[in-house]
Order: structure tokens, then C-alpha cells, then sequence
């Protein structure tokens, strides 16, 4: 039987990384490129070169040497709406309303499916990771951001654009000012580049939340401190979400969860305080790192044609 192959594409603020992956979910090969800054009109452009690099190597050809690739996906931060294929907003990548669909399928002569990052995210974690075999699960990945994703009797749920947008609820009242213009928020508190902004700030050296992750391992009262509210923010968003969803399994992702025990141990301690015996909950770290959001862009282009 011959296998299908297509082109899954995660468009980040900084780095774009695209995969080659079978039907299997088999990773044949991959790539990472920088976004360019005029991402919003480039983005097709982008897609297509993308695309024809993938799949003019070795894996990306069929028998006699013709291109083996049947669909490309295509995922992007910010707001975006699944169903008409739109990106409501998106402040790293600067757009509004831009047609992510119109702009990739004008480049590319292919089947294309187009969504959101962290969602992707979440459905190569539920298919191929560490929520694999799982029915109701959270998926929140901590890097430069904080967003969210569930997992509800087996389907990733999508809802309105601003499903997901946990980063953007205020845990700190006029705390510090957030990307979204206002202050106080998740992300401004609890991300990575939150935690890094905080150390360099109190202590006055330099440092990021890896720094900070290891201060803190080694005992230094101030980067502790520094973590300790910032598990505890987030403690403090995700138990609502757990408790209304009845959800069992969180699965951490992005950099931040490169710091391990150090930041799930306090998480689990901290939504148990929260949730009570009550809610048997599971902090995991997530399997796929940061080749989630392409195998999932991969896993929405083979769910377009049908593979």
C-alpha cells in the first residue's frame, strides 16, 4: 500500500519548523527556518518554499522520483478561527483577520488545512504523546506565552478564538504590564520570559527562567520566591479549568517544562491544595517537545485528505 506523506507547518514569532510525516506519524524529515518579520504577507511564500524543500529530499519522493507529499498544515499563534480558516489576531505575528487558508492554498497546489498552534499541539500529544489513550486532558505549553488547549471526550475543543487563552486572565492586579495591553495577566507573570524579566529586575543580574529554575534548585531565596509565585499563578488558573472540565491529565509543555521536577512537583502540590482529594489530577510533561505544533499541522493536513 503506498504511504501518505505531508507537510506540517508551525509558524512561530521567531522560527518556523515544519516536519515530513507518513500517516504513521513517522517524522521522514524536517526543518527549521526563520520567520521572517512581514510573516503576515510572506506567509504563503513561506508555506510554499517550505513545502517544495521537504518534499524534493530523499523521503518527500515517491517511486520514479515525483513528489509523494498530498496535503500541507499550517498552524499559527494568537486568535485564530478554526472553522472559516481565519487569523483573528495574533501580536507577535502581526495580523488581524488575515485568510491563513487563502494565503497558503494561493502558493501552494495542495489539499490545506490551517488551525492553531497549541490545539495542534494538543492533538499530536493526544495521538502521538503523552496524553496518548487519553480522553479529557489540558494541554498547557510555557514558553515566551501561556496558553491553554482541552481535550474533551476524545475531541480537542475549539470554541471561539479566544478559546485556550488562559495567559490573558489577570492573576495579579496591576501587576505587570502583558503583551495584550493590559496588566497583571498569566503571561506576564508565569511564563518563562516572565520569570527571566522578574529575576534580572529584583536580584540585578541578568538571567532567565533556566537561571532562575537552577537558583532555586541550589536554594537561593530570591529565584525561589520568584518561582514559587509563578507555580502558584498558575496553580491558580488551571484548577478552575481542571475542576469545569473534569479533567484528569495536564500535560505541560514548551521551554518551561525543560526545568522538570522542579516546576511539576510544586504544580501538582499546588493544584492539589486547590482541587482537594476529590480531583485525582495527573501533571505530566509533555512527550513531543517542541515538534508538537508541526505533527499536529501534519496530523490536521492527513485528517483534510482523509488519511
Amino acid at each position: 500500500m503506498t504511504r501518505t506523506v505531508v507537510v506540517g507547518i508551525d509558524v512561530g514569532g521567531t522560527r518556523t519548523k515544519a516536519a515530513l510525516v507518513t500517516d504513521s506519524g513517522v517524522v521522514l524529515a524536517h526543518v527549521v527556518r526563520a520567520t521572517p518579520p512581514d510573516i503576515g504577507s510572506r506567509l504563503g511564500v513561506l508555506a510554499a518554499e517550505t513545502v517544495a524543500e521537504l518534499a524534493a529530499s530523499p523521503a518527500g519522493l515517491a517511486e520514479g522520483g515525483t513528489p509523494a507529499v498530498r496535503a500541507v498544515g499550517v498552524v499559527v499563534p494568537g486568535l485564530v478561527d478554526d472553522v472559516h480558516g481565519v487569523g483573528v489576531w495574533s501580536v507577535n505575528l502581526g495580523w488581524r483577520d488575515l485568510d491563513l487558508h487563502a494565503a497558503v492554498a494561493t502558493h501552494v497546489d495542495l489539499p490545506v488545512a490551517v488551525g492553531h498552534d497549541v490545539r495542534a499541539g494538543l492533538l499530536a500529544e493526544h495521538r502521538l504523546g503523552a496524553a496518548r489513550g487519553e480522553t479529557d486532558a489540558l494541554f498547557v505549553p510555557i514558553g515566551t506565552g501561556i496558553a491553554g488547549a482541552l481535550l474533551s471526550g476524545g475531541r480537542v475543543l475549539a470554541g471561539s478564538p479566544w478559546a485556550g487563552e488562559i495567559g490573558h486572565v489577570t492573576v495579579v492586579p496591576d501587576g505587570p504590564p502583558c503583551g495584550c495591553g493590559r496588566r497583571g495577566c498569566l503571561e506576564a507573570v508565569a511564563s518563562a520570559a516572565a520569570i527571566g524579566r522578574r529575576w534580572t529586575e529584583l536580584s540585578g543580574v541578568t538571567g532567565d527562567a533556566e537561571d532562575v529554575a537552577g537558583r532555586a534548585d541550589a536554594g537561593n531565596p530570591l529565584a525561589r520566591r520568584i518561582w514559587s509565585e509563578a507555580v502558584e499563578a498558575l496553580a491558580c488558573v488551571v484548577a478552575p479549568v481542571v475542576a469545569a472540565a473534569g479533567t484528569r491529565l495536564v500535560v505541560v509543555g514548551g521551554g518551561l517544562v525543560q526545568a522538570g521536577d522542579t516546576l511539576l512537583r510544586p504544580l501538582r502540590t499546588a493544584l492539589a491544595a486547590r482541587l482537594g482529594p476529590a480531583h485525582d489530577v495527573e501533571v505530566t510533561a509533555a512527550a513531543l517537545g517542541d515538534r508538537a505544533g508541526s505533527l499536529g499541522a501534519a496530523l490536521l493536513a492527513l485528517d483534510r485528505v482523509g488519511a
